[in-house]
């Protein structure tokens, strides 16, 4: 007998396709698949549909269509609906792939011409007709050379050359009326059961991810069980539009980009160093304070190191090399290594330990063009690393005090966020043992700490287990950021040591971990969760001095003095212009405040102040203001002190 639950209830039946089984046990709720049960009652993250098999003393969770994971299996149907879309419209496209992906959808289509806005909009009508039609799926399974031949008779070549890379003697294909896709599902029972979805987009993709293969139209959407939430969502769209930091970064003169000579790398301009400056200062100011100590490591070191800390046989495609006298060189893409190198210069006792190393490191990474995305994926940029040097018992201990200044880091920036603990990968150092020790004592970690926390199995580094922090932003979407990477194999193939209390050698462990994780990444994190509008202490500019017109401009000079007296960033705009267009003016640069000074402003020794929401905070003693805005700097305080800013 098979074993089912559903929303706490238990079933039996006998074994068989899922459709079936809920057919002879009267179950007629929207059930759409289910998550497979271990002994233990722990569900996988793999999920199934209602055309798989369910064996003899097997055990499922049913889903319904609005559980939160139902979202996995109508999505992929929705791909499968644009691509009969597509077929019926473009009789010569050739199918590549069509995944889901976090909050939405996509089909790698090779056509023979390109698709704009306009042809988005009839694949959409399209698709709806195809939802309004209600096709019933199947599912069924095709011996691999029948099913090279069958999509060798169809033109598909994409198809053939994945079913011969998966050598396998018989595969899966899912059928849609006339549309026959090779997949392995899950799909929901019939095309109408998904009625909310959109067409996003369209941009050029190579096949396999390689640029030496032909260039390919990937095709995104997104679909939601509720109307409301498909509004949701296209609403957060067109509001991250706005905040797209590589519109919002030249706009505000933070950062350029010249992909001619300096391709996926940041030209940070006055600006944006000053951001970049201040996310410092407080990383060093916060650091100090836990007890670690900075150091600096080159940038380009002997191949050799790199040999034996395994990023020569596991990460070699994303490094930079160069060759001199002889010996090839290569530039870091992580600064563990270097940070290995300065705990080897003298031996250590249990006493010092733990030995907290921290570096605001560049490192450079290739990465496919492809997939160069602004601040948010660049070939080079800065990790606010850091390397824990410690003993096994103080594994616990470090990883929750980590995991403390991230939660007061990101408390700063007025984020929330989720966990995840990332399982050993495929790619592993080490052996099962290790690993299991090594996510044991995470584990051990995140249960002190009482946070809940997501298993991504598979996704550790390849020297351990990790911790990853999703901030969210002010519009909802998620950025991974903070990681906290256990490490017991670095030591062992360096051979770190450090003397006990019983005076004999041991093994310390390596805890990796960053807290913004990269600077680019995390600027471009905050130009879009701020739209700009950056809080005061780290603003550029904080306050512009704005005089109504030339015989104000002597007064608006001395306010200017004064405050750069008192260290505030501040700047005049004494340009022949009536007043209303330097505010204009200010507002889209997003200076956190303006102060207008005019006769009645040189009378009494005040500043009239306007906020950049437009708040008209009137009249305030010079002094006053200084002694506001220092204590609004000094406080790293998000919201104005004047007075709540919307």
């Amino acid at each position: 007998m098979v074993k089912l639950k559903l929303k706490g209830k238990d079933y039996e039946a006998h074994p068989g396709k899922l459709k079936d089984i809920l057919s002879s046990i009267g179950i007629k709720l929207n059930v759409v698949g289910a998550r497979p049960l271990n002994n233990m009652g722990q569900t996988s993250k793999t999920l199934i549909d209602l055309f798989q098999v369910i064996d003899d003393d097997e055990r499922v969770e049913l889903i319904t269509i609005d559980d939160p994971q139902a979202v996995e299996i109508y999505r992929h149907t929705m791909a499968h609906i644009m691509a009969q879309a597509v077929q019926r419209l473009y009789e010569k496209a050739k199918f590549a792939i069509g995944p889901t992906i976090e909050n939405g959808f996509y089909y790698d289509i090779d056509l023979d011409s390109t698709l704009n806005e306009d042809d988005l909009k009839r694949i959409e009508k399209e698709m709806k007709k195809i939802v309004e039609e209600n096709i019933y799926l199947e599912r069924f399974e095709m011996k691999s050379d029948d099913a090279i031949r069958y999509f060798e008779d169809r033109d598909q070549p994409y198809k053939v050359e994945l079913i011969k890379d998966l050598n396998v003697t018989t595969v899966s294909l899912y059928k849609q009326g006339e549309f026959v896709d090779l997949c392995r599902g899950p799909h929901m029972p019939s095309t109408g059961l998904v009625k909310y979805f959109k067409l996003l987009s369209v941009s050029g993709a190579y096949w396999r991810g390689d640029e030496h293969n032909k260039m390919l139209q990937r095709i995104y959407g997104t679909a939601f069980y509720k109307k409301e939430d498909l509004n949701a969502f296209l609403k957060m769209l067109e509001e991250a539009e706005k905040r797209d930091h590589r519109k919002l970064g030249p706009q505000l003169d933070i950062f350029s980009l010249h992909p001619e000579v300096a391709p996926g790398m940041i030209f940070f301009h006055p600006n944006g160093t000053i951001i970049r400056r201040e996310l410092e200062n407080y990383w060093r100011e916060e650091h100090i304070k836990a007890g670690y100590v900075e150091v600096i490591t080159p940038m380009v070191m002997n191949e050799s190191l790199w040999r034996q800390s395994g990023h020569w046989d596991h990460y070699r495609d994303n490094m930079y090399f160069t060759e001199k006298d002889g010996q090839t060189y290569a530039i870091k893409p992580m600064n563990c290594p270097g940070h290995i190198m300065i705990y080897k210069t003298r031996s250590h006792s249990y006493r010092e330990l733990p030995l907290k190393m921290c570096e605001l490191g560049t490192v450079h990474r290739y990465e496919r063009s492809g997939v160069v995305h602004g601040l948010f994926r660049a070939r080079a940029f800065t990790q606010d690393d850091a390397h824990i040097f410690c003993t096994p018992e103080q594994i616990e201990s470090e990883i929750i005090e980590v995991a403390n200044l991230i939660d007061k880091t990101y408390k700063l920036f007025g984020f929330s966020y989720k966990m995840e603990l990332s399982t050993k990968p495929d790619d592993a150092m080490g052996s099962d043992e290790i690993w299991e020790t090594s996510t044991s004592a995470l584990k051990a970690a995140l249960k002190h700490l009482g946070m809940e926390y997501q298993i991504n199995e598979g996704d550790g580094a390849f020297y351990g287990p990790k911790i990853d922090f999703h901030v969210r932003d002010s519009i909802g979407r998620t950025w991974q950021c903070a990681t906290i990477q256990l490490d017991f194999l670095m030591p062992e193939r360096f051979d770190l040591n450090y003397t006990g209390s019983d005076n004999k050698d041991h093994r310390p462990v390596m805890i990796h971990r960053v807290i913004y994780g990269s600077l680019e990444r995390f600027i471009g994190i905050l130009i879009e969760h701020y739209a700009g509008a950056f809080p005061t202490w780290i603003a550029p500019v904080q306050a512009r001095v704005l005089p109504i017109s030339d015989k104000h401009v002597e007064y608006a000079h001395h306010v200017m003095e004064r405050l750069r007296e008192s260290h505030v960033r501040v700047d005049m705009d004494d340009r022949a212009q009536k007043i209303n267009y330097k505010i204009r003016e200010a507002q889209v640069q997003k200076i956190p405040y303006m102060l207008v000074v005019g006769n009645r402003e040189m009378e009494t020794d005040t500043v009239s102040v306007r906020m950049r929401s437009g708040n008209l905070l009137g009249a305030v003693k010079t002094e006053e203001f200084v002694k506001k805005i220092l204590n609004e700097i000094e406080g790293k305080i998000s919201n104005s002190i004047f007075t709540e800013e919307k």
